[in-house]
């Protein structure tokens, strides 16, 4: 094969996790997947249909480079793609043409939406976003009250089709008391589109986190990332879901999400090397006895961090492989010599997921290298294939 590794989607488990989605926050609420980051890593143009046959039918980007990507992708004219951050200059009106609704933050991109329908001879579509203490980006004061004159005295060009914020951290604990008065501001703010006369349109304020943590987040659309792709958003709301939703021992082993991803290699080569030599670069690595390594074409310009020399793993036949020496830009060298010579050249090599009955989760890297699990999968490159599979 050409490439060095491969990613597979596993449809199966797409369509578990949003089963378990769609029962935990309810049949109305819309459920909007995001895609941003190249879709978590799981490659917007590969994930976008299969979340489609899903039944998912509304997709959150960041940019309006990743909204072209995702428009592109749609097999549903009637799926919508809405930009949560970046747009500017002529993304604009190429949005205004498209259909693409995007977020508000600041008057002057409202205004430039305004004069962007107007050429186009479309309707803005416009989400709202409020400032409630992310203090990151959102209106408020009186920019807020300028936005409201200008969406009550411009319907026709301005289309309101959502008032949203954003939660400071409602994957853990510490950040209770912060999101409860953001919750209050978020309504403060609900009353005052009213006052102006304005139907909100969609009322979305949570992601995963926040839809498994705090229900009363759940309103007209719940923005589901992380969740949608089988990982927690952090520990502490996985520990949360169990304690408000598993009373038997069974339901609290069982884990209702699925990983979408698995990542996938093979041996280059294989290696004898005797005690006392050193392996790979520098000295950080020494045989205290004859030692068998498999090279594996896979290293931290794939997204296997160079932080794992040493200290990651990967899957050889069900077992646990441990990283020899140092991770290379391209390749890193794993022991295979418990495993009594059955390691041949060829023989996959998982590095995320699960193989016969051993499973290496996205966990397992964060907890290595102390890199949210976000991180760690929206560093692997866009140039490794994702396929489909059952």
């Amino acid at each position: 094969m050409f490439d060095t590794s491969v990613i597979e989607l596993s449809r199966s488990a797409l369509r578990r996790n949003f089963r378990f989605l769609r029962r935990h926050i309810g049949p109305h609420p819309r459920i909007s997947c995001v895609i941003k980051g190249n879709a978590y890593g799981h490659g917007i143009e590969s994930f976008l249909p299969l979340a489609e046959e899903c039944g998912v039918d509304h997709f959150s980007v960041f940019s309006a480079s990743e909204a072209v990507r995702a428009v592109a992708s749609r097999g549903n004219p009637s799926t919508h793609v809405m930009i949560m951050g970046h747009v500017e200059g002529e993304a604009i009106p190429w949005a205004v043409e498209q259909g693409v609704s995007f977020y508000v933050f600041d008057r002057q991109r409202l205004e430039q939406a305004l004069a962007a329908a107007g050429r186009v001879g479309a309707p803005a579509l416009i989400h709202l976003e409020v400032e409630t203490g992310l203090n990151r980006t959102g209106l408020a004061g009186e920019d807020l009250g300028r936005a409201l004159e200008l969406l009550s005295s411009h319907g026709d060009r301005l289309r309101l089709m959502g008032v949203c914020t954003h939660y400071a951290g409602a994957e853990s604990v510490n950040n209770y008391l912060r999101i409860q008065k953001q919750k209050v501001r978020y309504e403060e703010a609900l009353e005052r589109v009213r006052e102006a006369g304005l139907d909100p349109g969609l009322r979305h304020t949570a992601c995963s986190a926040a839809a498994i943590t705090y229900p009363e987040t759940v309103m007209d659309m719940v923005r589901t990332g992380i969740a949608m792709y089988g990982f927690w958003p952090s520990k502490q709301t996985k520990m949360h879901y169990i304690q408000n939703n598993c009373q038997t021992p069974s339901q609290r082993r069982a884990n209702p999400l699925r990983r979408v991803m698995r990542w996938r290699s093979s041996i280059m080569s294989l290696k004898k090397v005797q005690a006392g030599e050193f392996i790979g670069y520098g000295t950080s690595c020494q045989a205290t006895k004859p030692r068998v390594l498999a090279s594996v074409p896979v290293g931290y310009f794939h997204g296997f961090a160079r932080s794992l020399s040493n200290l990651g793993y990967v899957l050889v036949h069900g077992r646990r492989a441990n990283v020899a020496g140092l991770v290379n830009m391209n390749a890193l060298l794993v022991d295979v010599t418990d495993m009594n010579g059955k390691a041949r050249k060829g023989d996959e090599v998982v590095l995320i997921g699960r193989q016969k009955r051993s499973h290496i989760s996205v966990s397992s890297f964060s907890d290595l290298t102390r890199n949210p699990n976000y991180e760690v999968l929206t560093r692997l490159p866009a140039c490794i294939p994702r396929v489909v599979v059952d």
